[in-house]
């Protein structure tokens, strides 16, 4: 089994890219099989060698590597010989119209009541007229001559499936500057390299069924192909999936502090019956199944995605994630905010309140209570029994239980409405920083 991955590194990578790669890796993997990462890259003008680099970062993030990295700009050579072969065969064929000449032609067909199909007036060319209008300066471009079938398979997902060429318009598989197209490049090297399984987007459906008929016309087997095609990915409401979602990249996920874990286990159990859960692709794979993902449309839910990332992080040891957080965090203080974060861009904001220097908000009306509460704040050392053992006196000394008595404190202590565990919390904030805030929320 041989799988493969076939961005373009025109842009950075998205959630819907994520799934595809996700899909193609835990099918590779359960099964024992090889996954390839190919840079589909012929589009010279939009490739970028930093998108490239991009895309392989964002991969790795995920969890996610390969057995064989290649890129289609090192392959120019084999699509140009696959394109000779198929103009001997008389299934590549030179085309002159321009670009309004089409749209013309179009409008016509329409008019007449009739599909917009491509008119293949190209093959009535003589080779005399050919040479003529090279001659005059005109490039052709080429086209791939459909049979004339209908194309079926059976998809590991959609059931039966099957396209009906004569429906569809003969595919341009090289420009006119002599630069192969994506339709093209892909069979080449699917055909070339091996690979046995194709897992993509439902929108591919029927570039499935000409690129099956461009695989027998350049010699393969095509009964060896296996196809799966994920249905589209909608918003929270059920919608088509929006460029607030649809365009979010990998990239900034990471940035808002999204966990690989969360997304790769969010997106391996997305359009199935299945709960997700957080998992690095290694941990998924054993237990994948494409089989159950569902014939509808899958619904991408962003609440879902961070509650699954909240999972993460009240789960994650302080090994885990020690690298990724602000120089001089401890143990003793992860474990006491963890489970108040979202994203783990939330943390930085909990270390300035625990380690370093914040400013809380006066609170009118709460002077006598807050300067009662710094005259009874007890000597150090502190512990986990100080919050209890302070709140406790204060509830006697001023009659105050509830919020009435724990929120100033809060307010005054952290600066925020929320958050952990002051019985956590007070003892790593320390006495010092426990007065100064006092005195500040007091006003004096």
């Amino acid at each position: 089994m041989k799988l493969r991955f076939a961005p373009s590194p025109t842009g950075l990578l998205h959630v819907g890219n994520a799934r595809a790669a996700l899909a193609n890796w835990l099918l590779a993997r359960r099964h024992g099989g090889s996954f390839i990462l190919r840079l589909d890259d012929t589009d010279l003008e939009r490739s970028r060698p930093e998108f490239a680099e991009a895309i392989e970062e964002d991969l790795h993030w995920l969890g996610l590597d390969w057995d064989e990295r290649v890129a289609q700009s090192d392959r120019l050579d084999r699509y140009a010989a696959a394109a000779e072969r198929l103009k001997a065969a008389g299934r590549l064929y030179p085309c002159f119209e321009t670009e309004e000449e089409l749209a013309y032609k179009r409008e016509r067909r329409r008019r007449e009541g009739k599909p917009p199909l491509y008119d293949r007036e190209a093959l009535k060319m003589t080779p005399e007229q050919i040479g003529r209008a090279i001659a005059n300066g005109k490039q052709p471009y080429w086209r791939f001559r459909l049979s004339a079938r209908t194309v079926g398979w059976k998809d590991l997902v959609l059931g039966d499936r099957s396209v009906k060429l004569t429906a569809i318009s003969d595919p341009v598989l090289v420009r006119a500057d002599g630069s192969p197209l994506y339709t093209f490049t892909s069979v080449v090297d699917d055909l070339e390299m091996g690979v046995t399984h194709i897992i993509r987007g439902e929108d591919h459906v029927t570039n499935t069924g000409i690129q099956l008929d461009l695989f027998e016309a350049l010699g393969g087997d095509a009964s060896r192909l296996t196809f799966g095609h994920l249905p589209l990915l909608t918003d929270e409401e059920g919608g088509a999936l929006s460029k607030r979602l649809g365009s979010v990249s990998l990239r900034h996920l990471r940035k808002d502090g999204i966990e690989p874990a969360a997304l790769t286990g969010y997106l391996a159990a997305l359009g199935t019956s299945a709960d997700p859960v957080p998992g690095l692709p290694k941990d998924l794979a054993p237990g994948w199944d494409i089989g159950r993902v569902s014939h509808a449309t899958a619904r991408f839910d962003m609440r879902q995605l961070l509650a699954l990332n909240r999972r993460v992080l009240h789960e994650a040891p302080f090994d885990a994630v020690r690298d990724r957080l602000p120089e001089g965090a401890d143990e003793a203080w992860w474990l006491a905010v963890r489970g108040n974060l979202d994203l783990m861009r939330e943390a930085r904001p909990w270390f300035d309140i625990v380690r370093g220097t914040i400013v809380p908000p006066v609170q009118e009306g709460e002077g006598a209570f807050l300067h009662a509460a710094l005259a009874a704040l007890p000597p150090e050392p502190w512990d986990a029994a100080t919050w209890s053992a302070w709140t406790g006196a204060l509830k006697q000394a001023t009659g105050r239980k509830g919020k009435a008595l724990f929120h100033p404190l809060r307010l005054a202590l952290t600066g925020e409405e929320q958050g952990p565990d002051l019985g956590t919390l007070l003892p790593l904030i320390g006495r010092e920083r426990a007065a100064v805030r006092l005195r500040l929320s007091a006003g004096a």
